[in-house]
């Protein structure tokens, strides 16, 4: 799982790994690095904080739609925002169109002030460029939205739901800028065709395993991809699948000692695809980990954003970092190692990594 997972031979760079692992997963949380930046620093050479938005919407913000590798959408069926590579698009627009007649306070169907709203927000992105809801004064505040929203900000998440807008940038504070989809995807990709129900669910079953590559199939996915897959029975835990493609890594580690175990500690996103999956992390690492920022404090195991500690082929505890970025700190909450284990070093790197002592 290290070297399928490129824990071990790091990608040179994003576009490498988002092609291997099919996505990203996106959260806007930073305490001590964002999610998605947490996954790819130990899975890209030279990855710095900021690479991954960089490579969905370029540098500057007039990234032109032939040229983008990339771009920010749902996993359909799920509200995981993740980045996909373009040819993820006709796969996405199924659930798009769907959304658009289903009950959601953020993804469903608009509402009749949004219908009323709606022509007026396309037209000005269209006329104007790519905006964020705060470019839409007087709009008024949205109902039955969780937080503070204002009509234009849930009408605009709506429309990006059912596919009539896409991220295009991010502004100040990660808020989005959209804009029209032809001004954000090649047209070759936008002319596809749309695949069938059947090739959908091939491709999600392919991406799941691509994400984590040793993985469950339900009983309806595995079907959709055997001629893709290798069972693998894991003593006393449930029978996974890999990808054949993955099939000589196992080859390569029966076949030579394997030097893991003097690599330094990692530490991982609290999502990060090795551990994503709780029943599979604890039948393989005996780790049982939850991610705990939405767990109330008193009933907090590990801490609010605790990274898991991998160790050769070991979790072998966690750490609870904090960026401190105006005294310009790392800090460490709490951290829990098993004996003989030290992150002294790795924990160096990772504040060098961030930019602090």
């Amino acid at each position: 799982m290290r070297r399928a997972l490129l824990l071990d031979t790091p990608a040179p760079d994003v576009a490498a790994a988002l092609a291997h692992h099919g996505y990203v997963q996106i959260d806007p949380i930073n305490v001590c690095g964002r999610m998605h930046d947490l996954i790819l620093r130990n899975r890209v050479a030279g990855y710095a904080e900021g690479d991954l938005m960089r490579h969905l919407h370029g540098a500057e913000a007039g990234l032109k739609a032939e040229k983008r590798l990339a771009f920010e959408h749902h996993i359909p069926s799920t509200g995981i925002l993740v980045a996909f590579t373009p040819d993820a698009w006709p796969h996405l627009r199924a659930e798009m169109r769907h959304r658009t007649r289903r009950h959601g306070a953020w993804s469903g169907r608009l509402t009749p002030k949004q219908k009323l709203l709606a022509p007026r927000l396309l037209a000005e992105i269209a006329a104007r460029g790519p905006l964020s809801s705060e470019d839409f004064e007087g709009t008024g505040r949205a109902r039955s939205v969780w937080g503070a929203a204002t009509l234009a900000k849930a009408t605009l998440q709506k429309l990006f739901f059912h596919g009539e807008l896409l991220i295009a940038r991010r502004g100040d504070g990660n808020r989005r800028c959209y804009d029209l989809p032809d001004r954000v995807l090649p047209p070759r990709i936008l002319r596809q065709p749309e695949p069938t129900g059947r090739e959908t669910a091939r491709w999600e079953a392919l991406l799941k395993l691509r994400q984590r590559r040793l993985a469950l199939l339900k009983r309806n996915e595995l079907p959709l991809v055997a001629d893709l897959v290798q069972p693998v029975a894991v003593e006393n835990g449930p029978i996974l699948h890999c990808l054949r493609s993955d099939l000589p890594l196992l080859d390569e580690i029966g076949n030579r000692e394997s030097k893991v175990e003097n690599l330094p500690p990692l530490f991982l996103a609290p999502l990060d695809p090795l551990i994503y999956d709780r029943r599979v992390t604890s039948a393989l690492w005996g780790f049982d980990y939850t991610w705990e920022v939405y767990t109330p404090p008193a009933r907090r195991k590990r801490g609010y954003y605790a990274l898991p500690v991998l160790a050769g082929i070991q979790l072998v505890g966690h750490v609870d970092p904090k960026a401190d970025r105006i005294a310009r700190r790392l800090r460490i909450i709490r951290r829990s190692l098993k004996r003989g284990h030290r992150i002294t070093d790795a924990l160096r790197t990772f504040a060098h990594w961030l930019g602090l002592k």
